[in-house]
């Protein structure tokens, strides 16, 4: 009967599973999040790579009472949903920004 530690062709193999299941794993982690209550919460670094501005901006934002949030402790989360309804509250169609020019 032979070892998994008999070949090295076998041990290269087994790590190359190895690691592609760490790097699925690592994706669902990046891309997949947990859902409570069919919500999506964000950190407010994940807000700022959405929206594309700076830690400080969100902050004002937040200041001004432009999006809302959930502060547990020290940690400040974000609803998904309240993202959403907020870019879609700020749309303007082409036409929209003709009328104002």
């Amino acid at each position: 009967m032979k070892h998994i530690g008999d070949s090295s062709e076998n041990m290269l193999a087994l790590l190359e599973v190895v690691v592609n299941i760490k790097n699925e794993l690592l994706y669902i982690k990046e891309h997949f999040h947990p859902l409570l209550r069919g919500e999506i919460y964000l950190s407010g670094e994940k807000v700022c790579e959405i929206l594309h501005i700076s830690k400080r901006t969100l902050q004002q934002y937040r200041d001004d009472g432009l999006i809302p949030f959930i502060k547990l402790e020290r940690k400040i989360l974000f609803r998904e949903s309240d993202i959403i309804k907020i870019l879609e509250g700020n749309y303007q169609s082409s036409i929209e920004i003709k009328r104002i020019l």
